[in-house]
């Protein structure tokens, strides 16, 4: 199966989603079909055996819409400078031998500017390769022009606002006046003799015409999408505004037919200023969401705004300064002090510190030297350094988050079928309201004029566009605010279920702890002090592989403790080390061990209290004699205790799995405040543990390491992989937290119940409009004596209440965590 992302134009509402989505459906292959009417992102899922992406177009193209590859997913444009080139044949020998190439959309070059214009998909080829084909005709490829990969999806919402504002400037220049001449003289506003309708009845309904004819063009779109679409028996928004405004047109249009016949009293009722402020507003409103919906997406741009364009790197000894997207994996790239990373790595001199903030939400900035792992676009602090490229282009862990949240950005949550459904009966069943409220008026004795603003009046107030734009608008704010604080969230499915969380089951190694053990209690027993039994200790334990021993090495090197000689040493598989210091001879180890060569543990109840904490205790013998105790845990992390607070103060019980006995995992758990403790679980039994804990009817959640806790992520409701932010994309976990901190967790579910909370605000919003006007515009209120609803004011309201819904939407961006 290959997955593709189409970028779709031409659609104004929910039921143009659902039509793509229908007739891409029915193309042979196809298993999948998501359309994101906010984004205008189709996501299809299709066998390539049976179908390709040209088929997909055209059933897009059928429905009414046009298709094309999303070129910010899928392909680069680059202009390579060319030198050798001495007349037009050469040009066309370079255009031959880069066509050859995979993944080669597009190839020209311009022999009078000696440049080769590309379009390449970046997942097949690379600019290596198009460089090779140059060569290979015999040319020379030089140095691309930084900066040349182009944002085709911004450029094309800026050509969509720039049209929409136009459009709506032009209705707005011929609908002041129009609205002046058809309503001015019922305020006693003057008017010219010429075009008084007392006095000139013909020419008052002349100049409305012709005021009316150029807001009607520039309202062409409603009229060809809308009667095509109604011909197909798929109604949209614009099916609706195109009958509405056409009957009130063609009614003006009778009425001076009639006006030209002598029955002058057809001037009072034209209605061409109707139709005129109709689509002004509309276009106003279609203008304002078109803004509203580029700032939904603001996080993808910051994101994709954060990478560097150039970077410098190593060749033969010297500094050059190359475009990002010619780095290749192995390069030695040098970064100053105040330059971004350009890309993944690892490094091989120097020491630094960098901040990580923007990716993984930590202000504090993180040491760097030989050896540390640095992620693209953090930014490098004081030193200068060295690093080796491990991941390029849409390998880096920026390409990776920026993949997951437009992938979470273009999906559904369960909530959003509810909205397609009713939409894609809405439009019928609106048109066939409006057909039988006009025509019962009129069969009760109400005049035709009266019958028709009824038509027109519900028609107009019942578009459906704020209901189309209420789940997937708060979906892209909601995962776009999740990245800005580390929190990665996969999908709108994943959204909507953390918000019925009721149980979170945390790994206890690296989720809870640190992971690393650490030298927590040193206790003598008076032969000799602290710091000389750390530093035998840690100098016997130098060549040991043991992570306890490890752990004192470490405790030693952190106070500088100068090590001794070791003159023999032995490892004793299962109890611990025996070795001779400065000959003495000393035994490191457990208390199987000191049993066994019969030594007496006379710190026995020291002994106790610290496996009581938690904590393993390691004996030490000089010359057959106890000369302490060395306890080593493995740390808290220092948010632990207080995320699990907060998930308290939030009514969510807490539970620990671990394969550590249950002796120290209640210890861990007293400290922390975990509720339940499973303890003494093998890696392959953790996912049976999760679904015993939801054959309780509990939702439960699992965070873990994403890597020995694959299979209880993948059984989880929702599965939680803490990431270092350099492995981002672990399939098994529906969340990824880019730091590893506790806290995030909280806030991935704080921020899945205000968004799930402006989803139902959205809905409720849409339905309530929509359930409220469409009675009142077919004369409800006036049926008992109340005001007739003007189809302007229903016009207004309806443009309107699409731009509310996605302010609405928008608050989202304000979310703060509460800690």
């Amino acid at each position: 199966m290959k997955k593709e992302i189409l970028s779709v134009t031409g659609m104004t509402c929910a039921s143009c989603a659902k039509a793509v989505e229908r007739s891409v459906g029915k193309v042979d292959g196809v298993h999948s079909a998501n359309v994101n009417f906010a984004s205008e992102k189709l996501n299809v899922e299709f066998d390539e055996s049976k179908t390709d992406i040209q088929n997909i177009k055209e059933a897009v193209k059928k429905a009414g819409y046009s298709a094309q590859e999303d070129k910010n997913e899928s392909s680069r444009e680059i202009i390579i400078p060319i030198s050798g080139m001495t007349c037009a044949s050469c040009a066309n020998a370079i255009e031959k031998s880069i066509r050859k190439l995979n993944g080669i959309n597009e190839v020209s070059v311009n022999f009078a500017t000696e440049k080769a214009k590309v379009v390449y998909n970046s997942s097949s080829t690379r600019i290596s390769e198009i460089k090779d084909a140059i060569s290979k005709a015999g040319y020379k490829a030089l140095e691309i022009e930084a900066g040349e990969q182009i944002d085709h999806e911004r450029e094309r919402r800026e050509k969509e606002m720039k049209s929409l504002w136009t459009k709506f400037l032009v209705a707005t220049i011929f609908t002041i006046p129009l609205l002046y001449i058809a309503m001015g003289h019922l305020f006693g506003f003057p008017l010219p003799e010429i075009i008084m309708p007392e006095m000139n009845p013909l020419n008052f309904g002349l100049i409305q015409l012709i005021l009316t004819i150029p807001i009607v063009i520039s309202g062409y779109r409603f009229y060809t999408v809308g009667f095509s679409r109604l011909i197909r028996r798929e109604p949209n928004m614009d099916s609706l505004i195109a009958m509405g405004t056409s009957a009130a047109f063609l009614y003006g249009i009778y009425a001076i037919f009639q006006i030209a016949q002598g029955n002058n009293e057809y001037a009072k009722d034209l209605y061409f200023e109707t139709a005129g402020v109709i689509i002004a507003l509309i276009l106003l409103g279609k203008y304002l969401e078109a803004v509203t919906k580029g700032k939904t997406s603001e996080a993808i741009k910051k994101l994709m705004g954060l990478a560097p364009k150039t970077a410098t790197i190593i060749q033969d000894g010297k500094e050059m300064i190359i475009p990002i997207e010619e780095v290749e994996v192995g390069d030695i790239i040098l970064v100053k002090p105040g330059e971004k990373i350009p890309v993944d790595g690892e490094v091989v001199e120097g020491r630094t510190s960098v901040d990580e903030s923007m990716l993984t939400g930590e202000s504090i900035p993180v040491e760097k030297n030989a050896g540390s792992k640095v992620i693209g676009a953090s930014i490098n602090k004081n030193g200068t350094i060295k690093f080796k490229a491990t991941k390029v282009g849409k390998d880096t862990a920026l390409a990776q988050i920026i993949k997951l949240v437009e992938d979470a950005q273009g999906s559904k949550a369960p909530i959003a079928k509810l909205a397609d459904v009713i939409s894609g009966y809405f439009v019928p069943i609106v048109i066939a309201i409006a057909v039988i409220s006009g025509a019962a008026w009129y069969l009760s004795g109400m005049s035709a004029i009266f019958s028709l603003t009824i038509f027109i009046a519900v028609l107009v107030i019942a578009c459906p566009c704020a209901l189309g734009l209420a789940t997937p608008t708060a979906i892209m704010v909601g995962t776009g605010k999740g990245a800005e604080y580390g929190v990665l969230i996969k999908g709108g499915e994943a959204l909507e279920t953390t918000h019925k969380i009721k149980t979170i089951v945390f790994d206890k190694t690296g989720t809870i702890t640190e992971g690393k053990p650490k030298v927590t209690n040193i206790v003598t027993s008076g032969v000799i002090d602290e710091t000389e039994l750390l530093q035998l200790s840690a100098s016997a334990e130098k060549g040991s592989e043991h992570p306890l021993g490890e752990a004192i090495v470490n405790a030693a090197k952190d106070k500088n403790i100068e090590f001794l000689n070791v003159e023999s040493f032995e490892a004793i598989p299962g109890h611990g080390i025996e070795v001779v210091i400065q000959g003495k001879k000393m035994l490191l180890g457990n208390k199987k061990l000191m049993d066994d060569r019969q030594i007496e543990i006379t710190l026995q109840k020291e002994s106790d209290k610290l496996a009581e904490e938690g904590k393993t205790p390691m004996f030490i013998s000089i010359g057959n004699k106890l000369a302490g105790i060395i306890a080593v845990a493995d740390v808290m992390k220092s948010s632990s205790k207080r995320a699990i607070e907060v998930l308290h103060s939030m009514g969510i019980e807490v539970a620990m799995i671990t394969g550590d006995n249950r002796r120290t995992a209640e210890a861990i758990a007293r400290q922390v405040g975990i509720d339940r403790v499973l303890a003494e679980v093998l890696p392959q039994d953790k996912a049976n543990e999760v679904k015993k804990l939801q054959s309780e009817g509990k939702k439960v959640a699992m965070v873990g390491d994403g890597i020995n806790d694959a299979p209880a992520l993948a059984q989880a409701d929702i599965g939680i992989a803490i990431g270092s932010g350099t492995d981002v994309a672990m399939e098994s976990a529906d969340i990824v937290l880019m730091r590893s901190d506790l806290m995030d967790v909280p806030t991935a579910i704080q921020l899945s119940k205000r968004t799930i909370r402006n989803i139902k605000q959205n809905l409720f919003w849409a339905f309530a409009y929509n359930t409220a006007g469409i009675p009142v515009a077919a004369g409800l209120l006036y049926l008992f004596g109340g005001p007739l609803l003007n189809p302007i004011i229903a016009a207004g309201a309806m443009a309107f209440s699409s731009v509310s819904v996605l302010a609405n939407a928008l608050r989202l961006k304000r979310f703060k965590p509460l800690h």
